[in-house]
């Protein structure tokens, strides 16, 4: 029989992929710290995401490491959006899945720790079905990850883009103008939401909820009418208007119908060039509504200064909450699962139930019955 001593995991390896986003450190600190410190364990950090675990980079995480990371924003990891199975190696696509599982192994790892958003519990999944002990820890400022309340990430981008749209509304009042922030979130509109609620925004344009552009341009035209010759938009990159969202939805069924693959792949071509067709929303938007309303419109686009900086004290608090967990649930050898956040409270969630799915925003959610009650038009 296995000592008590022989079956605690001894040797983890952490790795960061998708995009960055801020707590990605303290959720490692947070794992690494309890890990090293409560449950004697080794931490190895790969690199780059799932291309350093491919190619077999990696560092030492002790305490010393580890030290000084919790405010700092991005990951001291690095990342990728590589996919273990469809990896680009000297311009071919490689599954490199058996490389990796011979990494794990070669390293004498008793565990892996993915740290990152639904692409990455998809990744994690993939490799847990290869025979690895794996564990996801969720991160992504887009907040749409399944079974969690929210995700590190989350809380600061929200807090970035509130006061985004706190400054935009003094140069929409001066210039009499409709300002429009585009605000990252391609298939969830939390952000998008959370932050025109917050910031005040006149009118929030999200991908759950199809607008038309007459709806908006109402929505700006009574506002002039009751002397409130500006207006602030908050839209998410994935909004669209009714139209878009039906020949996307009729794209989409088409590439799921399909059974031969040269028919999927040709789908799947054709719903990509419509998601790409409509990358430039905002910018239309705000033609659509100069042309409406008389009013110049302009866009500024927050982008990636939404996943940068310091994180927030929730998301610092977050990711130790989270990682400390994540190290307690590998030392009791639980694996396959997501580290999420309920009721403030670290729950194991089978990473099975988390991979592929997305929590996007209930069309009666608190926060839009909030937003509907003060007056906020949503373009329906």
């Amino acid at each position: 029989m296995e000592s008590w001593e022989q079956a605690m995991a001894k040797r983890v390896g952490i790795l960061t992929a998708g995009g960055d986003s801020p707590g990605l450190n303290a959720a490692i600190r947070g794992f690494g710290k309890a890990a090293i410190g409560q449950h004697g364990m080794e931490l190895i950090g790969f690199e780059q995401g799932i291309r350093g675990l491919a190619e077999d980079r990696w560092r030492v995480l002790d305490s010393a490491a580890l030290s000084g990371i919790l405010t700092v924003g991005g990951t001291v990891l690095g990342t990728s959006r590589d996919k273990p199975h469809r990896m680009v190696i000297d311009g071919e696509t490689v599954d490199m899945v058996p490389t990796i599982v011979e990494n794990y192994e070669k390293n004498k790892l008793d565990a892996l720790v993915c740290i990152g958003g639904g692409g990455t519990a998809k990744n994690a999944n993939r490799l847990a079905k290869a025979g690895l002990n794996v564990i996801h820890l969720p991160k992504t400022i887009d907040n749409d990850i399944a079974h969690t309340d929210t995700s590190f990430g989350f809380s600061t981008a929200l807090g970035i883009a509130t006061d985004a749209i706190d400054r935009l509304h003094s140069t929409a009042h001066s210039h009499h103008r409709v300002i429009i922030a585009e605000i990252m979130g391609h298939k969830a509109g939390w952000l998008a939401l959370g932050s025109g609620v917050a910031g005040g925004a006149d009118i929030i344009l999200i991908p759950e909820i199809p607008y038309s552009i007459e709806s908006v341009a109402e929505s700006v035209h009574s506002r002039a009418k009751s002397g409130r010759s500006f207006s602030v938009i908050a839209i998410a990159e994935g909004a669209r208007d009714e139209q878009d969202t039906a020949d996307l939805a009729a794209a989409e069924a088409l590439r799921k119908s399909a059974s031969a693959p040269e028919e999927k792949a040709a789908a799947t071509k054709h719903r990509d060039s419509i998601e790409a067709a409509h990358r430039d929303n905002a910018f239309k938007v705000a033609s659509a509504l100069e042309e409406a309303t008389g009013l110049e419109s302009r866009v500024t686009i927050l982008g990636y200064v939404q996943r940068g900086g310091t994180p927030d004290a929730h998301d610092r608090m977050l990711g130790t909450l989270l990682g400390s967990a994540g190290a307690a649930l590998v030392a009791d050898k639980e694996f396959g699962i997501t580290v999420a956040s309920q009721s403030g409270e670290a729950v194991p969630v089978p990473l099975s139930d988390v991979a592929g799915n997305l929590k996007t925003v209930p069309v009666d959610h608190a926060w839009i019955k909030a937003a509907r009650a003060v007056g906020t038009g949503l373009g329906d």
